[in-house]
């Protein structure tokens, strides 16, 4: 018996909210095409507008923030490959190998502490801030949902009052064949069970209309207390927040370059001590080419006798620009961050084929630029950039000099003037330029 009670307890509420919904739909339809009248409240709509706007801008900060602290995760990533890399590459025997290790590990940890930071004095609090925005979202709506139902009872009791005078007029005159056919005597009952019949109705809609109407306005007392606050609320909210997230990367940044000034300490340590260093580095002999010292008069496919040795120096070059009793040699080019470096020389010997010196000066060559040392084809076009610089087209043939000031010559870069040119106009100074190495490859 209890089940079957529940049950129809159940059926009767699904029942009721089924009509609420038919009478709320109705109620909307004849307010749409203005044949009800609908309560509004200017100061609220304000206030749901407003509910609405700070609602959009927390949820983006919210978003950007994300977005934020996940720039920082992968900058950490980024930052923690860096400094495996540069403990790979960093030799046991170089000084400062454990202030290194160190420094990298610290490093970590400040990205960790920092990404930890922003979450637990940022995301978090935001997450906070804007949980409370559903559920007063939800009573917003259900304040509406209130409202149409007020509405609806209101215009029922209404009704029912302006109908009030033609009941009356209906009950003064029996018109249905029940009363017609009724003796006399039974009519004035029959009038008094109407006039009973319409008065029920009409203090049922009435206390349908005061039921509705307390619900709406506890509700609404309730929100235009809410939303007001909520509203003025997020000026604090987003100072906090933003405070916390600039207090944080300052002392980040603060910390981290302290670590960067001791790195930066540990390197320039072991410039110093490596700087003077003397290493020589000779180029093994291809299979095509003879071995050193084995001469002969005529190779076979007229590649070079002899392999150059190739001596790398961290020494002051002599005045002259040539190591004594070598022959003039090219200096490799220094970048801008090794300019505190000691110039590197490269020294080469030259082949002979044939007997015939190749390279070097260009003497016995006059139809070679002086100092001509070898040629280049280009495998790309290149574009100029500057009026110091070749334009290169794909297959156009280089005849490389040397720098006049070997100490202008930066990395990657060689000094030549195309073989049309020189053979067209003979002119060192309008036709020679530079030109990007790994755009060319050397050719017999």
């Amino acid at each position: 018996m209890a089940e079957m009670g529940s049950k129809g307890v159940t059926a009767g509420k699904i029942a009721s909210n089924v009509q609420k919904k038919l009478t709320r739909a109705q109620e909307k339809v004849l307010q749409k095409l203005g044949k009800a009248d609908e309560t509004k409240d200017e100061q609220f709509e304000q206030c749901v507008q407003n509910f609405n706007k700070q609602l959009t801008e927390g949820t983006r900060l919210q978003k950007d923030l994300r977005t934020y602290l996940a720039s920082v995760k992968a900058m950490h990533e980024a930052s923690k490959k860096l400094n495996e890399c540069l403990q790979e590459v960093y030799e046991p025997d170089w000084p400062g190998r454990d202030e290194a290790n160190k420094i990298a590990e610290n490093n970590d940890l400040l990205w960790m502490d920092y990404h930890q930071k922003l979450v637990d004095q940022a995301l978090l609090t935001m997450d906070t801030y804007l949980g409370q925005f559903p559920d007063i979202k939800s009573r917003i709506a259900k304040r509406g949902r209130k409202l149409v139902d007020y509405d609806s009872a209101r215009h029922h009791y209404e009704s029912l009052q302006t109908a009030k005078k033609k009941d009356e007029a209906k009950i003064a005159k029996p018109v249905s064949l029940l009363e017609k056919a009724a003796p006399q005597w039974c009519q004035g009952k029959l009038q008094a069970h109407l006039v009973a019949q319409t008065n029920l109705l009409r203090n049922q809609a009435e206390e349908e209309l005061i039921k509705a109407q307390k619900v709406f306005e506890e509700m609404n007392v309730d929100l235009q207390e809410e939303l007001p606050s909520l509203w003025n609320s997020r000026v604090g909210f987003y100072v906090n927040t933003f405070q916390s997230i600039a207090g944080l990367e300052e002392n980040f940044h603060k910390e981290m370059s302290k670590l960067n000034q001791n790195l930066n300490d540990v390197l320039v340590g072991l410039e110093k001590q490596h700087g003077s260093n003397t290493f020589t580095v000779k180029a093994q002999p291809s299979d095509n080419a003879p071995a050193k010292g084995n001469k002969s008069p005529s190779p076979p496919d007229g590649s070079p006798a002899a392999t150059p040795e190739i001596r790398v120096n961290h020494e002051p070059e002599p005045a002259g620009g040539a190591t004594p009793g070598a022959t003039p040699g090219a200096t490799l080019p220094k970048s801008p961050s090794q300019s505190s470096l000691p110039a590197v020389v490269v020294e080469t010997f030259p082949a002979t084929v044939n007997g015939t010196v190749e390279g070097g000066s260009g003497a016995g060559r006059l139809d070679l630029p002086p100092g001509f040392m070898f040629k280049v084809q280009a495998q790309h076009d290149y574009t100029a950039t500057d009026t110091d610089e070749l334009q290169l087209k794909a297959g156009d043939v280089v005849l490389v000099i040397p720098f006049q000031n070997p100490e202008e010559q930066d990395e990657g870069w060689l000094m030549g003037v195309k073989e049309s040119d020189w053979n067209q106009h003979k002119e060192l100074e309008k036709c020679r330029g530079v030109f990007p190495e790994n755009f060319t490859e050397r050719v017999p």
